[in-house]
């Protein structure tokens, strides 16, 4: 397809600003031009698609995702009762799965090997369909730390420069380094921080030598802290953050990505749900403050960039959209959540110069939905809206997918 052209849609165009009857023109794998129907002529020979009724956003970026993981109620016991080869079948299914969403884009912050990367690969020479897929591999943490089911257990600076050069040798993209403990992991307290700040910072100027970001998983106040003064791009999670930890975040650039649907999915499980009774106290428990991070982080203009935790327990591939309702629910406006989602995201990521926006020269990633999602936004949850999903001037899923 050389060129197609979508006319008389609504675009919300990922910086801000809505454009009603507009027209957006794709040239092989780009977006050519952008603006009002008025404004825009529809070049000789193009494919139209009419767009009277739809919305066209930017592909939607989940900047957290494991989709080593199949969101079981025990994710720690299902994962390491698997062969490597079915957990690369299951990643590949819940790619699938998360693009059929409208998420074209995702950073994969922890997976069990390097078959991220054969996934990764796989997708990029269209072997089998998925999103675009910034990868850290193995998490990286200390020994007998949170997410070790899913990590590199490390001890003292040396060995975690040495870690995270075969990481990227292995081919990961992002690092991600674990800075307190978590929910999942047993024996391990939210609240307390992992891996010194020496570590940490040895992580840090190892990822930059290579151009990569870090990315720190971190529930306590004192493991952000840690991660912020370390230097890494972003804080995971920040569930129970302080006042101190949100000015020091806000200060250094630091980016919250709150994945609030990772404790609500569990925390409204009930007893016996499958849920181990250890992961279920912590996510009940935190729960409330985490909603209370994210208004802070609101309120005080701390840099948001949209993340689910999906595979986590009932986190599902494929429903990463609720991300948008919670944060909506705890007083974003629907265009803020939608920013988050998008050019916030891609701005985390550092691929803000090919994604994000609906802009000339960009790579053309749009969803197209039925519906305003400024009125709704959860109407983005409702598969049976998405018309199209495109990825690089190609549908890729959606009923214009089949045409």
């Amino acid at each position: 397809m050389k060129s197609l052209t979508i006319r008389s849609a609504r675009v919300i165009d990922g910086t801000g600003r809505t454009i009603e009857r507009a027209t957006v023109v794709i040239r092989d794998n780009r977006i050519a031009a952008v603006g009002t129907d008025r404004d825009i002529s529809v070049p000789r020979g193009t494919t139209r698609i009419d767009g009277r009724g739809l919305t066209v956003l930017p592909g939607l970026i989940d900047c957290h995702v494991h989709l080593c993981l199949g969101a079981e109620p025990d994710v720690v016991d299902a994962i390491n009762k698997e062969t490597s080869a079915l957990t690369l079948l299951k990643s590949s299914r819940a790619a699938r799965q998360t693009l059929e969403a409208g998420f074209t884009t995702v950073r994969d912050v922890g997976s069990r090997d390097h078959s991220i990367f054969t996934l990764q690969r796989a997708i990029d020479t269209g072997l089998v369909p998925g999103p675009r897929i910034v990868a850290a591999g193995l998490a990286i943490c200390m020994i007998g730390g949170h997410a070790r089911f899913i990590g590199q257990e490390v001890e003292g600076a040396e060995q975690v420069r040495a870690v995270v050069r075969a990481q990227i040798a292995a081919g990961s993209t992002v690092i991600k380094v674990i800075a307190s403990g978590g929910v999942l992991t047993p024996g391990t307290s939210p609240d307390q921080a992992q891996m010194t700040v020496e570590e940490l910072q040895a992580a840090v100027e190892e990822a930059q030598r290579a151009g990569r970001k870090v990315a720190a998983h971190a529930h306590g106040s004192s493991g952000m802290k840690n991660a912020v003064r370390a230097g890494v791009h972003s804080i995971e999670h920040a569930t129970l953050m302080d006042e101190e930890a949100g000015a020091m975040m806000k200060q250094q650039g630091v980016f919250m990505v709150p994945t609030l649907s990772a404790l609500a999915t569990t925390a409204a499980c009930r007893p016996g749900c499958g849920v181990p009774e250890s992961a279920l106290d912590k996510a009940k428990s935190m729960t409330k403050r985490h909603a209370v991070s994210f208004k802070n982080a609101l309120r005080d203009g701390i840099l948001i960039a949209m993340g689910t935790d999906a595979g986590t327990p009932f986190n599902f591939h494929g429903e990463n959209a609720q991300e948008l309702e919670r944060m909506v629910t705890f007083g974003m406006s629907p265009m803020q959540a939608i920013l988050a989602s998008t050019s916030a995201a891609a701005r985390l990521i550092g691929i803000q110069d090919r994604v994000g926006t609906i802009e000339k020269g960009k790579l053309a990633d749009l969803l197209l939905f039925e519906g305003n999602p400024l009125r709704r936004i959860d109407l983005l949850r409702d598969r049976s809206r998405i018309m199209g999903v495109m990825q690089a001037g190609k549908f890729v899923a959606g009923l214009l997918s089949r045409t």
